[in-house]
């Protein structure tokens, strides 16, 4: 499953992290890697999805969030 698919209050990790080099070293520097834990905090419909990973509040647009995949 995506990170854009995950429900409000979900916690899991991060298992993989498409899209070019571009993509994976922006998402990295602000700490999404694989294998870190993260809360889905809110995924609301046309709105960025916000999660806490690492101590901090990170909001993802949705494009982006359909690119790393996550456990269920």
């Amino acid at each position: 499953m995506t990170l854009k698919e995950t429900l409000r209050d979900h916690h899991g990790t991060v298992t993989r992290i498409g899209g070019d080099t571009h993509f994976i070293r922006r998402v990295t520097s602000i700490g999404i890697t694989e294998g870190t834990a993260f809360q889905t905090v809110r995924n609301d419909p046309k709105m960025p999805v916000l999660l806490y990973c690492r101590g901090t509040l990170i909001a993802l647009n949705r494009a982006d969030a359909e690119k790393i995949e996550v456990t269920a």
